[in-house]
């Protein structure tokens, strides 16, 4: 499972402005290197072979699976950059993942201590080892504030009194529920918490969202006020679990008879802002960014 490497120069003349963006799954770590050739800023790709998408994998220069620790090492030891990114999906590695048992008897400790648990863990795991390595890890939110959430009304609908009362509720009960580490989002119906995401996921969420918001069999009126609320919890790392949504996301909160989303303004990446907004509207709600200090 060693590094592959593209017949480039591993010596970056410039290392104190160099960023790594190492490319999970899904269509962020595109959205992160348009971003970046927005603003001017110089990186490299480093790709997960099996997880990282297409045009990714075209902008590499160097693949690494999974579970090659030392060889992603050695490949950031080479660059030398100024910190490191991780951006895109993982899972608990699967067939697709591992390419070379080699490797992982050769990490088998490091391994055993993050493999075990979720994604989450996983992800942690990652960045303890990339930080005790000398390596300076950092979040989409810093290097492509962009992609977050603006303050104020997104869309051409507004939310009305009933869905602000529920969006009050649901940021209420988000924070007292912070210190247990569930999930980061909540429907509130009529100012009652309707579904509470968990390890399940925010569209998962959703789906119990319907329902019950619409019986029987999910059909049905939804009820008055009924939103989403999703925020970031509080003390949570925004380098592992930046909350997010998208064009997907608004599509599940009205089929949950959702009136509208409202989403933490400056922590809350919007994935394809234009198709986001736009759904929203074609959809009938309203999306917000609340300004709620992390």
């Amino acid at each position: 499972m060693t590094a592959s490497l593209q017949p480039t120069s591993l010596v970056d003349p410039h290392p104190e402005e160099r960023l790594v963006l190492v490319a999970g799954a899904g269509r962020l770590p595109e959205l992160v290197a348009e971003s970046l050739d927005r603003s001017g800023r110089p990186f490299r790709v480093l790709a997960i072979r099996g997880f990282a998408e297409r045009p990714m994998r075209a902008r590499a220069e160097a693949t690494v699976d999974l579970l090659d620790i030392a060889g992603a090492l050695k490949v950031l030891e080479a660059w030398g950059p100024a910190c490191v990114i991780p951006v895109g999906g993982v899972s608990r590695p699967n067939p697709a993942a591992i390419l070379n048992a080699a490797a992982a008897l050769r990490n088998r400790d490091a391994l055993r201590a993050i493999s075990g648990g979720g994604d989450d863990r996983l992800l942690r795991g990652a960045l303890v080892l990339l930080e005790d390595n000398g390596h300076r890890v950092v979040g989409i939110h810093d290097v492509a504030p962009d992609l977050l959430s603006p303050e104020g009304q997104l869309g051409r609908l507004a939310p009305d009194l009933a869905a602000r009362a529920s969006i009050a509720t649901g940021c209420g009960i988000l924070a007292a529920l912070a210190a247990y580490d569930v999930g980061q989002a909540i429907v509130v119906a009529a100012q009652r918490a309707l579904a509470v995401e968990g390890p399940e996921g925010t569209d998962r969420m959703l789906a119990r969202a319907r329902a019950l918001g619409r019986k029987p069999f999910g059909l049905g009126t939804a009820q008055p006020g009924t939103v989403l609320v999703k925020l970031a919890k509080t003390g949570q790392d925004l380098r592992v679990d930046l909350p997010a949504i998208g064009p997907r996301t608004v599509k599940a909160a009205a089929a949950a008879g959702c009136a509208g989303i409202a989403i933490q303004a400056g922590y809350t990446l919007i994935i394809d802002r234009d198709a986001t907004v736009a759904e929203a509207d074609r959809a009938g709600l309203f999306l917000i960014g609340l300004r709620i200090e992390a």
